[in-house]
This record gives structure tokens, C-alpha cells and sequence, in this order.
């Protein structure tokens, strides 16, 4: 009896066992890692936060990681998803041509990689690209520029100055690009002038989208330009942490009318900024619907399945077209913030008071 009964002990053992490593091996399979560059802007804290929610309301486990827009950092905890058994990778990266060598090995134990926002450069272990339309966020810009100043209308020449974000963000080219497909046929013929010159995507670019990078640009471009009391009618600022240093600089520089400056991500600051008249728009990116999409992107490739794209024409990064989402931003001014951030719920009302 006493046999029996220690023998059925030892069966009930291994089975628990067994169950118990079968829940383990599930759980891994079920983990996915999300890699975000920075805390210091405001949108890569909702960015990565709303997709924690998303990933684990569908039952995923999430490792959700910030670099302090430090690319060693971030090489290194990728590498620590990799090697922690992470099934799929959500990258927003720092710079988009530092991690071939680490995806590299995600590759090699079939890890898919999801760019998320930024895309990824000269690296064929990226699968797909989810991210907002970002040649239409400069377009958008643009268009806002030609119709406030009625550029066709106008006698003009109206002064416009110029700054975008971090070269080695892909993005950057694309909001650069779409604006200024609207915005050079009016510089061409004189409707729009740049007076400092500085035009070119490399002279415009700030490095890490960095605030003061471009306060500092901007109080030279005030001083050699407008200090005089020329008036700046106009600028062309790519997003919000940009747009931040051209008022700063304005503010502690500048005695002309108030231009209008462009943004993008509606950081409460700069919505602040836009209701007290200090910007004039900035495009809104509803990261909780790029977080949606991106969630239904991993749950079709850890189900066996085809992520959900729109486009398989317009991202290469170097290895080849990169299925992509894309989703549609919108601007965001002082007529309607209130119907897109407060009513949406996306922010509070206190939050913008």
C-alpha cells in the first residue's frame, strides 16, 4: 500500500512538472519586447505606455525599455530581449542605421522585428514598419503655411525660416520632404524667403530633435537676421520639441509681430503654447491608434499570419520595401484641439490649463 501510494505521489509529481514546463515554454512564447528611445519627449512615455496596455490586455508579456536616446543602451537591451526569449521586437530606434549587427541575431533565432515609427536602415531582419503617413504630417505643415499666409493669393514675400529634426531619423526626411514639396515653388519664386540661406536638409536638421540644439540655432538666425526688427513671418518647425527652442528663442530674442510656427505630437506644452497664441498649429498623432495597429501586427505574426499593411510601395530601407501601416495624422489648432485632445480623451482639460 505504502508502495502504491508513493508511486502515485511521484506520477502526480511528474505531471505537475510536466504542466508546469509547459506553462513556461507558453509564457515565453508569449513575450514581446518593446525598445523606445527616450523618456525625455513626452510622446515616447505615451507611445510606450499605450502599447504595454494593448500587448497585455491581449495576454502578451511585455519588456518595455527606454535608452535615454543613448544607441549603446539601446543595442544592449535588445540584446537582452533576445536573449530573454522575446518572439517579436517593437523597435522605435535612436538611430536608424546602429542596429544591423544585433538584429542581426534576432534573425538568427527568428525573432520578427516590427520598426515602430522610425524606421530601421540597411537591415533585412525587419519584417514590417508601423508608423503615421510621415510625408503627410509635412505636407500637412506646409499646406497649413500656404493657406494662413494665402500664399496664392498674397502680394507678399513673406520671411519663413526653417528647422527639422535628428539626421540620423528617417523620419526627418520625410516631414522635411513633404513640406517643402509644398513650400519651394512659393521660396523659387520669391513669394517665401528664407533669410539666413539655410535651407538644405542637412544645414536644418537638429541633432536628437534636441530643444536646445535649436534655441541655440535660432538665436543665431534671430541675431544675424532679425534683431533688426525685420519681421519673421513664418516657420517651419518639424515637431513640437523643435518648435519649443524657436519660441524660447523668439521670446528671449525677438521684437516683430508673433510668426506662425508649426509642430507635431501636441506635447501639453506646446498645446498650451497654442492656446495662449505662441503656436500656431502642431499635427496630431493619436499614438493610441498606432499602438492598436501595431498590437494587431504582432498578434498576426505570433498566430501564424500576415500583418495588417497598407503599403508596400513607399519605405526601403536599403534592403528593400518594408510592409508598412501607415496611419493618417491630423492637425491640431486652436479651433479644434478641443475636439480632438479633450473630447477624444486623450487629455484632460486640467492638463492643458
Amino acid at each position: 500500500m505504502k508502495k502504491k501510494f508513493l508511486a502515485l505521489a511521484l506520477a502526480a509529481t511528474m505531471v505537475a512538472s510536466l504542466f508546469a514546463g509547459c506553462g513556461k515554454a507558453a509564457g515565453s512564447d508569449n513575450k514581446v519586447g518593446v525598445a523606445m528611445p527616450t523618456k525625455d519627449l513626452q510622446r515616447w512615455n505615451q507611445d510606450g505606455s499605450n502599447m504595454q496596455k494593448e500587448l497585455e490586455a491581449k495576454g502578451y508579456k511585455v519588456d518595455l525599455q527606454y535608452a535615454s536616446n543613448d544607441i549603446a543602451t539601446q543595442v544592449s537591451q535588445i540584446e537582452n530581449m533576445i536573449n530573454s526569449g522575446c518572439k517579436v521586437l517593437v523597435i522605435a530606434s535612436i538611430d536608424g542605421d546602429s542596429l544591423g549587427t544585433v538584429l542581426e541575431q534576432a534573425k538568427e533565432k527568428g525573432i520578427k522585428v516590427i520598426a515602430y515609427d522610425r524606421l530601421i536602415m540597411n537591415s533585412d531582419a525587419v519584417s514590417y514598419y508601423a508608423t503615421f503617413d510621415n510625408y503627410m504630417v509635412g505636407t500637412k505643415q506646409g499646406e497649413y503655411i500656404k493657406n494662413s499666409l494665402a500664399l496664392d493669393t498674397a502680394e507678399g514675400p513673406f520671411n519663413i525660416e526653417i528647422i527639422t529634426g535628428d539626421p540620423g531619423d528617417n523620419n526627418a526626411r520625410f516631414f522635411y520632404g513633404g513640406a517643402m514639396d509644398v513650400l519651394q515653388p512659393y521660396i523659387d519664386n520669391g513669394k517665401l524667403v528664407v533669410k539666413s540661406g539655410q535651407i538644405d536638409f542637412a544645414t536644418v536638421a537638429t541633432a536628437n530633435w534636441s530643444t536646445e540644439n535649436a534655441q541655440n540655432r535660432f538665436d543665431a538666425i534671430i541675431s544675424a537676421n532679425y534683431a533688426d526688427g525685420t519681421q519673421l513671418d513664418a516657420v517651419l518647425a518639424s515637431n513640437d520639441s523643435t518648435a519649443m527652442g524657436v519660441t524660447n528663442s523668439l521670446e528671449a530674442n525677438y521684437t516683430g509681430a508673433w510668426p506662425l510656427i508649426t509642430g507635431q505630437d501636441c506635447d501639453v506644452a506646446n498645446v498650451k503654447n497654442m492656446i495662449a497664441g505662441k503656436q500656431s498649429m502642431s499635427i496630431f498623432k493619436d499614438t493610441r491608434t498606432l499602438a492598436v495597429k501595431t498590437v494587431e501586427m504582432v498578434d498576426a505574426i505570433l498566430k501564424g499570419t500576415d500583418a495588417p499593411v497598407n503599403d508596400t510601395k513607399t519605405y526601403d530601407n536599403g534592403t528593400g520595401i518594408i510592409p508598412s501601416y501607415l496611419c493618417e495624422p491630423v492637425f491640431a489648432d486652436v479651433n479644434n484641439y478641443k475636439e480632438l485632445l479633450i473630447d477624444s480623451g486623450y487629455y484632460k482639460e486640467a492638463d492643458l490649463q
